[in-house]
């Protein structure tokens, strides 16, 4: 229980010390950072998912590299690159956020934060190379992806 708090509160917080920093970019670079930071992770999470879930030969440097790299990007503070009417608008593409993120922000920010603690999970299972628990973080961060996509993504 006291994970999921803090959690939350570090998502909250990390949110609220990011819109100070969303000044400092563009409605359209912000949306073009993010999409980039969530392709990369998502290129990282196939290479995992390819590994250990799908049977190809697992590399544990490898793994370990792609979810060290997913933790530093859910730790990088991506909640700055959510500015106000960044629901609206084109990085590389139109974004997909719907306008419902920014009036639920404390809601956002407990997603965020469960979704760095399992990022940081993931990434200390890949480290020890135990497949079993790199399979469960791995899940754990795909639901804490998945909880944000139903609620704030539009299709």
């Amino acid at each position: 229980m006291k994970k999921i708090i803090a959690g939350a509160a570090f998502g909250i917080a990390a949110l609220s010390i990011a819109t100070s920093a969303a000044a400092q970019v563009s409605v359209e670079d912000a949306i073009k950072f993010r999409q980039a930071g969530y392709a990369f992770m998502s290129w990282n999470m196939g290479k995992i998912k390819a590994q250990v879930i799908d049977g190809q030969p697992y590399n544990q440097d490898q793994v370990a590299a792609a979810a060290n790299a997913i933790a530093a990007i859910a730790n990088s503070g991506m909640g700055a690159l959510y500015p106000a009417g960044s629901d609206t608008g084109t990085g590389f593409r139109a974004t997909k956020v719907k306008p419902e993120f920014f009036q639920n922000m404390p809601d956002v920010g407990q997603l965020a934060g469960s979704f760095n603690t399992a990022a940081n999970e993931l990434a200390a299972a890949a480290a020890t190379g135990d497949q079993g628990a790199i399979r469960a973080a791995f899940g754990k961060v795909g639901e804490t992806c998945k909880a944000c996509h139903d609620k704030y993504r539009a299709k």
